[in-house]
């Protein structure tokens, strides 16, 4: 069966508007929050782009602010843009096109890790007390596993050793199958690692 043609990526939580492309080839703009995943921004870059020397794309990322290059970090990764409404009804992009970032994904597990490390997330410290000994994979929380069963490979972020109901973030390993977005949608974290990550994102993009 073919994939359905989207605007965005609908099996990504792509938002429903279309937004215009600038009106110069060389600006950049920002389209608003996607009104079905709040935090989820799609930001337009022109050409060249990881995608395509020649076609534009939007960067995805939790942040509004425009990434400093279209590769950065905080870029979680692109879809191609539409730069016509036939474009849009008649070639739109699919899951199969979004190309996942991979420095957004080191970032991604090194934010993790240290979170871990900081105890920022109660989920993850309660699921510790509870398991006592052993390890403990970090599941994507758009589509998590039933309790006590393991999630779909796509959706092990990692795994991390827990001894004594204590999380050893230094025995953090990160899950090769990981997608950072699948049918089910981009990555959604637990609610104290994904305000971990977002503010270690807004770091870097000030610092950068």
């Amino acid at each position: 069966m073919s994939p359905p043609v989207l605007w965005l990526c609908d099996a990504c939580d792509a938002h429903s508007g279309k937004p215009q492309p600038p009106s110069s080839p060389t600006n950049r703009i920002i389209t608003p929050s996607d009104p079905n995943r709040p935090g989820l921004y799609y930001h337009y870059a022109n050409p060249p782009t990881p995608l395509s020397p020649t076609i534009p794309a939007f960067a995805l990322s939790f942040l509004s602010e425009t990434p400093p290059s279209v590769d950065s970090a905080s870029v979680i990764g692109w879809l191609p843009a539409a730069s016509s409404e036939s474009e849009q009804t008649e070639n739109g992009a699919t899951l199969a096109d979004f190309k996942q970032n991979s420095k957004f994904i080191e970032f991604l597990h090194e934010s993790i890790k240290s979170g871990l490390k900081e105890g920022v997330d109660d989920v993850w410290k309660d699921s510790a007390m509870a398991l006592g000994d052993g390890w403990m994979h970090i599941h994507d929380q758009r589509n998590p596993p039933d309790q006590s069963r393991i999630g779909d490979p796509d959706d092990i972020i990692a795994s991390v050793l827990v001894k004594g109901s204590q999380i050893q973030p230094d025995m953090y390993e990160p899950m090769p199958s990981y997608r950072v977005c699948t049918a089910d949608g981009v990555l959604q974290l637990t609610p104290g690692l994904a305000a971990h990550l977002r503010r270690e994102l807004l770091r870097a993009v000030q610092t950068a």
